[in-house]
């Protein structure tokens, strides 16, 4: 089915940037007009990180006329590995600052629009509806599903990207030719299915491949040229050096989406829920000499910062039995990682092998927590 152009292009060109564009005003099926719609449309980008980085880096340079991006994050070191368009100057910053900068540097003809907040049910119709096109660099599958049905409700086409450690994932969600993500994949997933960023990890290049590709298939969407992958999800693996394509095609069975509704994930069923533990509650046991806390964390996470008298653990040597001597006196364990996640999993296990009369505990919010109420430092990584 042939693909509606996403907007009208512009009247002309300003003479004054016909050589930044010469590039693509050389190209079959793009030349001028196509140039035209690129200066003409409206994107919004959701996520400043290391999607976002490469999608608004080439996006600006290919003069898109007016740039959304939404994010309600600030700037962390460690996101530094891999979100590109931030520096270390921007740390504490929102990572849409970084995007205005970007264009000032980059293209001052684009103009964008700093929008420092979350896709939310509240906003998602308003947003979707004044943009021509949505490229969906998020990173839960709250913010996925809400974009994909914002998109299927207000019939605008979504660009959409995932990434896992060293794999990633790009379609077209096009609501007016194709399939939508609920197609594919239709309910969100559990909770905690699939690790974060900061848990898993992901290979910092890895953002460039994926969020170049989805870039690309947002300039086809506009300029109206080639064949999209609306219908078809396209998978890389870095590590092995591949890469393949499914096809899928949209579900005669379901509904179509007529309304925005609950996009928290299902909570995983939990026979034995883990008890938790303040800092200010790990205090008072400290000070009674009955506790022990374990750290889960890595060697290099214990490198960058650690609670003192904490033993160190890590996940894989716990999970695989080997644990920790215990003190007779220490009637309480108390897992830490670094913000919760990670010892929860960790005190459901050692609460399976441990005595009953010994208390097993999730330190809430980890270690950043620790620091940042006992000593008054912000740790980041």
């Amino acid at each position: 089915m042939p693909r509606p152009p996403l907007c009208e292009p512009a009247p002309s060109i300003d003479p004054g940037v016909l050589a930044r564009y010469s590039r693509h005003l050389t190209l079959p099926g793009v030349g001028e007009e196509g140039q035209r719609r690129i200066i003409n449309v409206k994107v919004l980008i959701i996520g400043a990180g290391g999607l976002g980085s490469p999608i608004a880096s080439y996006l600006i340079a290919a003069g898109v006329g007016q740039i959304g991006v939404l994010d309600d994050d600030t700037v962390e070191l460690s996101n530094l590995q891999r979100q590109i368009m931030h520096r270390e100057s921007d740390v504490g910053l929102p990572k849409v600052a970084s995007v205005q900068r970007l264009a000032e540097d980059l293209n001052s003809t684009v103009r964008i629009r700093a929008l420092n907040e979350r896709l939310s049910t509240e906003n998602a119709i308003e947003l979707f509806e004044a943009y021509d096109l949505v490229i969906d660099g998020s990173d839960n599958f709250a913010t996925r599903y809400l974009a994909s049905d914002a998109a299927e409700i207000t019939g605008t086409p979504l660009v959409w990207g995932t990434l896992f450690q060293f794999s990633g994932q790009v379609s077209v969600f096009d609501p007016r030719t194709g399939p939508m993500l609920r197609d594919i994949f239709p309910d969100i997933p559990d909770a905690d299915s699939v690790p974060s960023c900061a848990e898993g990890g992901v290979f910092g290049a890895l953002c460039g491949v994926v969020g170049s590709v989805m870039a690309t298939e947002a300039l086809k969407l506009i300029t109206g040229i080639g064949t999209t992958l609306s219908g078809k999800l396209w998978l890389y693996d870095a590590l092995n050096a591949s890469m393949r394509t499914l096809e899928f095609t949209a579900d005669p069975q379901r509904e179509a989406v007529s309304g925005l509704g609950d996009y928290q994930p299902v909570a995983c069923a939990i026979e034995d829920p883990v008890a938790s533990l303040s800092v200010q509650e790990l205090q008072v046991l400290e000070a009674q000499h009955e506790v022990l806390v374990i750290d889960v964390r890595e060697s290099w996470e214990r490198d960058i910062a650690s609670i003192p008298r904490s033993v160190h653990v890590p996940m894989d040597q716990l999970l695989a039995g080997d644990y920790p001597q215990v003190p007779a006196s220490a009637r309480s364990l108390v897992m830490v990682c670094k913000s919760g996640v990670r010892s929860e999993k960790a005190a459901r296990h050692l609460a399976q092998q441990q005595p009953a009369h010994r208390k097993i505990y999730s330190l809430e919010g980890g270690t950043l927590q620790w620091f940042a109420q006992v000593e008054g430092r912000q740790i980041t990584y």
